[in-house]
């Protein structure tokens, strides 16, 4: 492991190298890269636009569509990249005609809340109890499935209002692979995808929609990158994971969730919710989101610079944001499939 941690460590030297000398010719060109696709990396994606065009000239224009949409504009050869929070099922390899999909950030799927209390600490819920709020058999705050989990505090019985994502959505893929995990019934009846038929709740288009929805409707709940609830100052609810423990969505807590996958598949599909109870302090819905790119592309050498970038020293911007940095094990891999991109 140290070999291959040295050999990424000498990688990273000479990719910052091949950057930096670029960048005079890139900015004369004018050259840019187009995207599209996951609203859940956007925050993260709106830092990097910033600081690599001073790098590199090359400027990166994104449109945070919904993963299904920047699967459908890459697999179309509308853009130079897509995203997603999902990974490409067999169909959609096929539709993408040889494409490759590379981990490139980790982060977390919070629930965010609106509804008065008297607590001071996060609101505490379980999966079993989230599954039925979203399948419409918990209906009110004060039901005595959420009471027994936040025992002495005062809650209202007011409606529940579940808001999703009403377009093709990774986050909802994330969400609902969780809930699929956790609750056979769930896993049954809806199952999970990026545009799951929700029985019962309030659609919003985007990430940023769904936070917009919760921070102004009485009694709502709903699902989204931390990102967009620290933004929108949102509280958020601490989760029971499988150890029994109320943890919320952090750099700490997700670190110990991706730890107890450090496993990578050749595909780089990763499903990394409801860790084992031996991570006892891993934050249960985690997700990581991925670059979609073609294997063979005019625009390959762009390409590979600039993920290599989000990769390596565009980690450093998502810390703020909870977006946790690539583990070696990830970004060994990730970095083997971009490798393999060629004109």
């Amino acid at each position: 492991m140290k070999r291959i941690v040295f050999a990424a460590s000498l990688a990273v030297l000479a990719a910052v190298s091949a950057i930096a000398a670029a960048s005079a010719g890139a900015g004369a060109r004018g050259d840019q890269l187009v995207g599209a696709g996951s609203s859940f990396v956007s925050p993260l994606m709106s830092l990097w636009q910033k600081d690599y065009p001073s790098k590199t000239g090359v400027n990166i224009v994104y449109s945070p569509s919904g993963s299904g949409a920047g699967i459908a504009a890459i697999s179309g050869r509308t853009v130079d990249f897509g995203a997603s929070d999902a990974p490409l099922t067999p169909d959609q390899f096929a539709g993408c005609k040889g494409c490759f999909q590379i981990p490139w950030a980790l982060g977390a799927i919070a629930l965010m809340v609106h509804v008065k209390t008297n607590a001071h600490a996060p609101l505490k819920i379980s999966g079993p109890v989230l599954a039925q709020i979203y399948m419409g058999g918990i209906k009110t705050w004060d039901a005595p499935a959420i009471k027994a989990l936040n025992p002495g505090i005062t809650l209202p019985s007011e409606a529940i209002v579940p808001v999703y994502r009403s377009d093709g959505s990774g986050s909802s893929y994330a969400f609902t692979d969780y809930l699929s995990e956790i609750s056979a019934v769930w896993k049954s009846k809806i199952g999970f995808s990026t545009q799951p038929a929700f029985p019962t709740g309030v659609g919003a288009k985007g990430s940023s929609g769904v936070a917009g929805l919760v921070s102004k409707t009485e009694g709502a709940i709903g699902y989204a990158d931390i990102a967009f609830a620290l933004a929108n100052h949102i509280p958020t609810m601490a989760v029971k994971n499988a150890a029994g423990k109320f943890i919320t969505p952090g750099i700490v807590s997700i670190k110990a969730a991706s730890a107890a996958f450090p496993k990578v598949p050749a595909s780089n599909e990763m499903h990394i919710v409801n860790p084992p109870k031996s991570a006892r302090a891993a934050y249960p819905i985690c997700t990581y989101t991925y670059v979609i790119v073609p294997q063979v592309t005019a625009k390959a050498a762009l390409l590979k610079k600039f993920i290599f970038y989000a990769l390596t020293l565009g980690q450093k911007f998502g810390i703020p944001l909870r977006y946790v940095p690539t583990p070696k094990v990830v970004l060994v891999s990730s970095e083997k499939t971009l490798a393999k991109i060629h004109s």
